[in-house]
């Protein structure tokens, strides 16, 4: 009953945007196969690995000119 459900909300979406629900599918399909085949080991990273490696210039801090804000915004 649930899969005739999902068939026809795909059926209603636009051709142009069924390739992004095949990824949405996909993507969750193969990480269930991962759950169930118990392959899913994550080994952190330490921390600091960069360490005193970069150094963030003060200009960073700066405000960005209006021209770079009024693009992010759209203008």
């Amino acid at each position: 009953m649930i899969q005739e459900q999902i068939f026809e909300e795909i059926k209603q979406i636009p051709s142009e945007k069924l390739a992004e629900i095949y990824d949405v599918i996909h993507y969750f399909r193969l990480g269930l196969a991962q759950e169930s085949s118990g392959s899913r080991t994550i080994k952190q990273r330490p921390i600091g690995l960069a360490k005193e490696q970069f150094n963030v210039p003060a200009s960073f801090f700066e405000d960005l000119p209006d021209d770079i804000l009024n693009a992010f915004e759209g203008k």
